[in-house]
């Protein structure tokens, strides 16, 4: 089992003319295998920060981040092989994926960077990710990411972070810049996905009501700071932080979201 140990993390930005800003106080968790954990909270609550330091694009100011029990290399080989294991779906589909390549390339890359699997296997990987995303490798493999549908280029997105086979996937906002009728689609993807390979996820968005159907535990973060945390019925049914009840509240209703959502799913 995997295990993924985010402890007293704390992230302080310095900004011109206004001192140093607190982004992250004293922030804690455990991600494990075959978890799924949401962090929820409004923009500017602190949630990309988390995001950023687990990928190692931000180091914290204090505390520490282990991968069973060790620290993340800052450099090297060895912070290669910790973003080989822990990777990351970007909230923009639109914009993680260079519009100059095909998805074969866009896929192929990290397939031949992380060696994978042998060079005369890459092709049968390539089509093999496409269709783990139920995207159909003939009419998408040779196709560049603006001739597919926003729905369609999350999904080579999420294949293209399968592609090194992690043992973890942080997911950014990863539906919310998708139309709603095709949230749903991606989300069940994600969570079939995280089932097949007995992912651990941390779902990070500012939807209870997404969180609430897609995750075992919700934390709550507001202004930097974990002002609740539970398993995913508890927070959304008895919310104790009147942060997290006004975030409910703000929610559309869970049921009729995703009743919803289900009608559209196959145009996804």
């Amino acid at each position: 089992m995997t295990t993924l140990e985010f402890t007293n993390v704390s992230k302080r930005y310095k900004v011109r003319g206004a001192g140093d800003m607190l982004a992250l106080d004293d922030v804690s968790f455990t991600l494990t295998s075959g978890q799924t954990i949401a962090l929820v909270g409004q923009s500017g609550s602190g949630k990309s920060t988390i995001a950023k330091i687990l990928t190692q694009l931000e180091r914290a100011s204090s505390g520490e981040v282990l991968l069973d029990g060790e620290p993340i290399p800052h450099r090297g080989p060895g912070l290669r092989r910790y973003r080989q294991r822990v990777r990351m779906v970007f909230q923009d589909p639109f914009a993680s994926l260079n519009p100059y390549h095909t998805i074969r390339h866009h896929l192929e890359r990290p397939l031949r960077l992380d060696k994978v699997v042998p060079k005369d296997q890459v092709e049968d990987e390539v089509r093999a990710l496409l269709e783990r995303v139920r995207l159909d490798p003939d009419a998408t493999i040779d196709r560049r990411p603006h001739e597919l549908s926003g729905g369609q280029r999350q999904r080579v997105a999420i294949a293209r972070a399968l592609a090194s086979r992690p043992e973890l996937l942080i997911a950014d906002e990863p539906v919310s810049m998708l139309d709603v009728s095709i949230r749903l689609g991606v989300l069940n993807l994600l969570a079939d996905l995280q089932r097949e390979s007995d992912l651990g996820v941390l779902y990070i968005t500012h939807d209870l009501a997404t969180a609430r159907h897609f995750s075992d535990e919700i934390m709550v973060l507001h202004h930097g700071v974990v002002v609740e945390r539970g398993a995913a019925d508890s927070v959304i049914l008895d919310p104790q932080h009147e942060y997290t009840r006004a975030l409910r509240d703000a929610s559309p209703d869970p049921d009729k979201h995703f009743a919803a959502g289900a009608a559209s799913t196959a145009r996804s």
